[in-house]
């Protein structure tokens, strides 16, 4: 975010939108669609980047974390599922 916004990129952050409330991506789906690029930090599972993808028709950059909740298998779930 702050390599973004240093380059003069306007950033926007959304939390708490993960596929487990898969209703709260779906209301946010008007801005994810009006960005030029998405940035995805997800769960251990790497699910939400997929969920993302399948709704909006823009580049998205998947970011695996390795916390949260789900089975990550030391970071192996998230790079089978991207």
């Amino acid at each position: 975010m702050v390599t973004l916004e240093t380059f003069g990129n306007r950033v926007e952050k959304i939390y708490d939108v993960g596929v487990a409330g898969i209703h709260r991506l779906l209301h946010e789906r008007e801005r994810l669609e009006a960005c030029n690029v998405l940035i995805v930090v997800a769960g251990m599972e790497g699910a939400l980047p997929s969920a993302v993808a399948g709704l909006v028709s823009k580049p998205i950059i998947a970011v695996p974390t390795s916390v949260g909740y789900g089975a990550s298998f030391g970071g192996l779930a998230a790079c089978s599922a991207c």
